[in-house]
């Protein structure tokens, strides 16, 4: 398996920052907007249903499996090194969305944890950065559109990817294309690393199943919504439940 490697990773990487551009523009020229959080609508709800049943069925019958199998046969300190180095993977999309919000402290603390860690915390399965202080500072490509002012559009459920805003949906696309395990060659190689990855990731949210109260879509629907707009404001819900 290898990473960084591939010069046609170079080109969409090129490609990227072409969008990126176009993409902030449209973002200063929105500016008038003043979108502020997420939107709360959900006009889509009887389609966003549909696809939430779905999405359900495919995790009750293949990928809540496949994490409980892997839950029984990995040790959680395992699990813990596997998550720090996909985080750790994590950090490069953090240092790009940052620099685009032109938050330079926040791309300096993205760059240092992934130097940190993938040095002296061994290709990141230890996450040395945070006991020394460098704490992680999550970034993704919607909320640089949130940062620059372009509205969230309403929620939408997405087949397999789960709950979304419309601005954090197309923000997947830029986001994919400066992950690390997009650049790994051969294709067999980087199926293994996504599967890893999202397997390991259900894993670790099998006990928090148990939160879940009343319907499942209303829920998960209102849970996302309100974490990702406290992510961008800053403001709790009312009731400080999320």
């Amino acid at each position: 398996m290898t990473f960084f490697a591939c010069s046609n990773s170079r080109c969409a990487l090129s490609r990227m920052l072409q969008i990126l551009t176009a993409v902030l523009l449209t973002g200063f020229i929105s500016h008038s907007y003043a979108a502020k959080g997420v939107s709360f609508d959900d006009p889509w709800e009887n389609v966003n249903r549909s696809i939430f049943g779905f999405n359900d069925w495919v995790d009750t019958h293949a990928l809540k499996p496949a994490a409980q199998g892997y839950d029984k046969i990995t040790p959680k300190p395992i699990q813990s090194l596997v998550s720090n180095f996909f985080s750790n993977l994590g950090e490069l999309r953090n240092a790009v969305n940052s620099l685009l919000q032109l938050k330079p402290v926040d791309t300096l603390t993205a760059v240092g944890r992934f130097g940190l860690n993938s040095t002296i915390g061994m290709l990141g399965l230890l996450d040395v950065a945070s006991p020394l202080g460098i704490e992680r500072r999550y970034q993704d490509f919607g909320l640089t559109l949130a940062h620059w002012n372009v509205p969230s559009g309403p929620y939408v459920v997405m087949p397999l990817l789960g709950p979304r805003t419309v601005r954090s949906g197309v923000g997947i696309v830029p986001d994919s294309m400066v992950s690390p395990k997009q650049m790994v060659e051969p294709m067999s190689d980087r199926i293994i690393a996504n599967g890893l990855d999202i397997v390991n990731t259900r894993a670790a949210l099998l006990t928090s199943e148990d939160l879940i109260v009343g319907d499942r879509y209303s829920f998960i629907r209102d849970a996302y919504l309100q974490r990702r707009n406290y992510i961008i404001t800053g403001e709790l819900p009312e009731d400080d439940d999320f």
